[in-house]
C-alpha cells in the first residue's frame, strides 16, 4: 500500500492497541498476534503494537495497517516510546506501516530535543509514515511543523505538565482538528462506547482503544472495584 492508501484504510475506523509488557499476564508475541486477529475479526481497521517481535508476529496474522512502537527505558530520559534511532531502525526493518514515537517536549536520551531527533529521523526515512504521541497543543503544533504524518493525543495526562487532565481529552482532539492540517488520532482513556462516539464526533481521523479491549487483568479489576 502507498502512504495515502494506508491513511485511507484507517480513516473513520477503530485501531485496537494489542500490547502486553513483560510484567503483564499476556506478554507473548504469539498471544498478541491472536489478539490482533480477534480485533480484525471484530472489525478493527488497524492495530497498534509494541516491539519488533510482536509486530512481526502480528503481520503474519493480519493484513491491517500497524502502528508500531518500541517501549524502551533509558536512564537519562523519561521518554520510553521509541526513544532513539536504534528503535526506529528496528521498527523500519519490520516493514511496519506507521511508526509512533513520543513527541512531547521532554528531553530524549542523549540530551536530544524532539526537533533534533526527528530531523535526523525524517532525513533517514523520508517515505515512512510517523505518528506523534503528544500531550498538549504546543507539542502537536511542533510535530506538524516537523513533518509528522499523524498527530495523536496519546500522552495527554501522562506528562508532568498535563497530569490531571480529564481523559479522553476531547478538548485537545477538537483543537487539533480545527488548527492542524494533519490526520488526528484520538487515543488515551477511551473506556466506553459513548466516549468513542464523542471522540469520533470531534472530527478525528481514527481512534485507538487498548486497555478496554485487550487487557483482561485491567478490565477485570475495573469490574471488581466497581462492585465494592
Amino acid at each position: 500500500m502507498t502512504n495515502q492508501e494506508i491513511l485511507a484504510k484507517i480513516k473513520g475506523g477503530l485501531i485496537v492497541s494489542c500490547q502486553a509488557l513483560a510484567s503483564e499476564p499476556l506478554h507473548s508475541s504469539y498471544i498478541m498476534s491472536r489478539m490482533a486477529f480477534a480485533a480484525k475479526e471484530g472489525g478493527a481497521c488497524g492495530i497498534r503494537a509494541n516491539s519488533p517481535e510482536d509486530i512481526v508476529e502480528i503481520r503474519k496474522t493480519v493484513d491491517l495497517p500497524v502502528i508500531g512502537l518500541h517501549k524502551v527505558d533509558y536512564d537519562d530520559s523519561e521518554i520510553y516510546i521509541t526513544p532513539t534511532m536504534k528503535e526506529i531502525d528496528a521498527l523500519v526493518a519490520t516493514g511496519v506501516e506507521i511508526i509512533a514515537l513520543d513527541a512531547t517536549k521532554r528531553t530524549r536520551p542523549g540530551g536530544l530535543t524532539l526537533t533534533e531527533f526527528f530531523t535526523e529521523v525524517r532525513a533517514k526515512y523520508p517515505d515512512q509514515l510517523f505518528m506523534a504521541d503528544t500531550s498538549c497543543f504546543e507539542e502537536g503544533k511542533l510535530a506538524a511543523e516537523l513533518g509528522f504524518d499523524l498527530i495523536g493525543t496519546t500522552m495527554s495526562g501522562y506528562t508532568p505538565y498535563t497530569k490531571g487532565r480529564s481523559l479522553p481529552d476531547y478538548e485537545l482532539m477538537e483543537r487539533y482538528v480545527k488548527e492542524l492540517d494533519k490526520p488526528i488520532i484520538a487515543e488515551g482513556g477511551i473506556w466506553e462506547i459513548c466516549q468513542l462516539k464523542t471522540a469520533m464526533a470531534t472530527g478525528v481521523w481514527a481512534a485507538v482503544v487498548g486497555t478496554a479491549i485487550t487487557r483482561p487483568r485491567d478490565i477485570t479489576r475495573r469490574f471488581v472495584e466497581n462492585m465494592r
